[in-house]
């Protein structure tokens, strides 16, 4: 029986005419009628869960499908969905989360963490036989999460500024208490012993606040990829989600052989997550066989041949190996958004990130240069680039 695999995605919701974020998610979600969309912590995101999937060709089918209910559910409002960690012009609003208790509770808790968690993610489910199963793959499959993030780095730019960073999301992800690479448990008894330390000790409200890498799902028997930003494209999606589910199937197969899949050394990967965020796939990355720095296309190349017996297993080689060179050949999210804004200002890069998170691969050609003012927050910045036209009062504000 094949593996199956899901996907949930997080989407910014963007005023068409100005590109800034703004709190319009629940007209959003007040205009879809079919499930799997919700809100998330801020006014500002609408979340989506996938069905299940055994074909990554069923799954791109899905994501494109959403995509499109969602751009028809935005758009009349003078709204626009964007598909990455962070968009340019996010502003903070603190008191915006969602009229959700559990919402609230955090947002007082956590302060200015929980004001700036202006982020959006992609995260992948892969079943799974048990949790104990689920608990020692993670072992195996932590040091490959790292070459993941850097396929999906899309949030080079934050209040209307270049960060430096292809992922900044991951900057900004990392300041929650339980954020960032898991440690080594011999079972799901140890894990949940760990989980429930943490609730004990204040640290946390519940186990959905473990924000992990990688975790075990609490109420579904999946292992869940939670390191990469939002991807524009479905394609960046459907490779992340192949290789996935090709890690956890390479790591399962191995336990059942009695391989030695964990060294039980896991204090290099917060600078090997921190690597990839910084330079995506245009820089060195740490390799998980070395642990040394080498060439992203090096390292995500030995990990495509690693993992091919697990894809063609699953069915995946071809369309992984295609979408990987396809991937490479053009660059991270965020190296084709810093590019876009470098010759037609940010303004562009938000057009791009809209368009093709509605499926439009190529960026419409961009008119003269526009200047206009776009408030973020309490100052006025000045952007570059075509304005697209859309009532604004229709965000509510």
């Amino acid at each position: 029986m094949a593996v199956r695999v899901g996907v949930e995605e997080e989407f910014h919701v963007l005023d068409l005419e100005s590109g800034r974020l703004v709190p319009g998610a629940d007209a959003v979600l007040g205009r879809l009628r079919r499930p799997g969309f919700k809100p998330e912590l801020q006014r500002s995101a609408v979340e989506w869960n996938s069905r299940v999937h055994t074909s990554l060709e069923s799954l791109r089918a899905d994501l494109a499908g959403a995509r499109r209910r969602l751009d028809a559910a935005a758009s009349p409002l003078g709204l626009a969905v964007a598909a990455a960690g962070t968009v340019p012009f996010a502003r903070l609003t603190p008191g915006d989360p969602t009229p959700d208790p559990r919402y609230r509770a955090m947002a007082e808790e956590y302060r200015r963490v929980s004001d700036e968690h202006l982020v959006c993610s992609a995260q992948v489910h892969v079943d799974v036989p048990d949790r104990d199963t689920a608990v020692r793959v993670m072992c195996a499959v932590s040091p490959w999460l790292p070459p993941l993030l850097a396929l999906s780095a899309s949030s080079p730019f934050w209040m209307g500024a270049d960060t430096g960073y292809a992922s900044w999301r991951t900057m900004l992800w990392q300041r929650w208490p339980t954020a960032g690479p898991v440690g080594c448990f011999p079972s799901a008894a140890d894990y949940d012993a760990a989980v429930a330390d943490l609730i004990r000790g204040g640290v946390i409200s519940d186990p959905g606040m473990i924000y992990y890498d990688l975790r075990p799902s609490d109420h579904q028997r999946t292992l869940e990829l939670r390191i990469c930003d939002a991807c524009p494209r479905t394609e960046t999606v459907v490779l992340v989600a192949g290789l996935f589910r090709a890690l956890v199937e390479d790591a399962r197969l191995r336990l059942e052989r009695r391989d030695q899949v964990c060294d039980g050394r896991h204090e290099w990967l917060r600078a090997a997550a921190w690597r990839a965020a910084r330079t995506g796939l245009e820089g060195p990355l740490v390799d998980p066989d070395t642990r040394l720095a080498a060439p992203a296309p090096v390292v995500l190349r030995g990990m495509l041949r690693r993992l091919r017996p697990a894809l063609e297993a699953c069915g995946d080689w071809d369309t992984v190996r295609l979408l990987m060179t396809e991937t490479l050949a053009g660059g991270s999210a965020a190296h084709r958004l810093r590019r876009i804004a470098e010759v037609h200002g940010l303004r562009a890069a938000v057009d791009t990130v809209v368009a093709e998170t509605r499926g439009d691969r190529g960026r419409r050609p961009a008119p003269a240069p526009v200047r206009r003012p776009v408030a973020a927050g309490r100052r006025t910045t000045t952007v570059r680039g075509p304005v697209a036209s859309g009532p604004v009062e229709a965000i509510g504000g």
